[in-house]
């Protein structure tokens, strides 16, 4: 009787402060619909851990190196396990273009989101070298199973309202362009 009464104790309690729910769930929910009332979306099958690390490649004579890193528990209302990277880009010459690597977790600009609903990409947050003219957006980020040391990257900015003049201007990240890298 005694362990029946605490069962249901932690059953009403854990109830009312939520639940812990995997990425995979979360992905599959639409916002206010279907989304479980979680306090932590926990990486429960470590689907994170194949993007952690040091990843190079290069686009129209750019040198991209990305780093990430996986964070857990992390959030003020809704705890989340996520993904915070780095990148650093050089031209053709070895002039440094951008460079987030020294900066620490909460400045890099570069925060994990979730998984697309089918699973095959994970977003992440990207806000670039210049704010005003459509350098954020989400980066998608793809490791095919058949190439776990293979990744590619491809960036789409948020919203086309500028706030300055972006006549020459062009995004950190390539725009709509895949960037192939390989794990390090």
């Amino acid at each position: 009787m005694k362990n029946i009464l605490s069962i249901i104790c932690l059953a009403v309690f854990t109830g009312c402060i939520g639940q812990t729910v995997s990425l995979e769930t979360m992905a599959q929910c639409i916002p206010s619909q279907t989304c479980p009332n979680a306090s932590y979306v926990k990486d429960i099958n470590n689907s994170l851990n194949k993007y952690v690390g040091t990843w190079k490649g290069n686009r129209d004579g750019k040198n991209y190196e990305f780093n990430f890193i996986k964070k857990e528990n992390v959030g003020e209302n809704q705890k989340k396990d996520i993904l915070i990277g780095r990148v650093k880009i050089t031209n053709a010459n070895g002039v440094v273009e951008y460079d987030n690597f020294n900066k620490p977790d909460t400045a890099t600009r570069f925060t994990g989101f979730n998984f697309q609903k089918d699973l095959k990409a994970y977003l992440m947050y990207f806000l670039g070298g210049k704010l005003g003219c459509i350098d954020y957006g989400y980066a998608y980020l793809i490791i095919k199973p058949e190439t776990p040391n293979k990744m590619s990257i491809t960036f789409l900015p948020d919203y086309d309202i500028v706030t300055q003049d972006c006549s020459n201007f062009k995004t950190t990240l390539p725009t709509e362009k895949v960037i192939h890298l390989t794990r390090q």
